[in-house]
């Protein structure tokens, strides 16, 4: 059975990263990395967030959240606010520039998978949806007390 996980997670692992490559390219377009991209979305799906929540929610560590805010800050995408909760410290909440770049990405990003979901079969497809409360489960346990995983 080890090997069987052994190749189901493998091929998982394969299925997202092609997954992923191809739903990126909408954020290289607007000239975002998909860090940035990541962090921007969740910014204005979560924000406002401190950098502490913004580091947890993400996977990332301080040093790169740091770098990723600073250039989302620099391009008027967000902007840092003072902490209500600790003045010494600084919340970040999106800007009305950053949203509509959020929006065109997202938008985006549902257009390519439309495209590429209309050449499924229509069981493959109810397949794929029946799927989504399992994957988000998983999400949800990959997150669980872990401690950051990219670099």
């Amino acid at each position: 059975m080890e090997t069987a996980d052994a190749e189901v997670a493998a091929r998982f692992r394969r299925v997202i990263g092609r997954l992923s490559r191809r739903l990126n390219a909408s954020a290289i377009e607007e000239g975002l990395t998909p860090s940035q991209a990541s962090a921007l979305a969740t910014i204005a799906w979560r924000g406002p967030l401190s950098l502490a929540d913004l580091t947890k929610v993400e996977g990332l560590n301080p040093t790169m959240v740091s770098r990723i805010v600073g250039r989302l800050d620099q391009l008027a995408l967000i902007r840092r606010i003072p902490n209500p909760d600790d003045m010494r410290a600084a919340v970040v909440e999106i800007t009305e520039e950053g949203n509509a770049m959020h929006l065109r990405i997202r938008e985006e990003r549902a257009r390519v998978f439309t495209r590429y979901l209309e050449r499924l079969s229509e069981g493959e497809r109810r397949a794929i949806v029946e799927a989504l409360p399992a994957l988000d489960a998983l999400a949800d346990r990959l997150d669980e007390g872990q401690p950051p995983i990219r670099q």
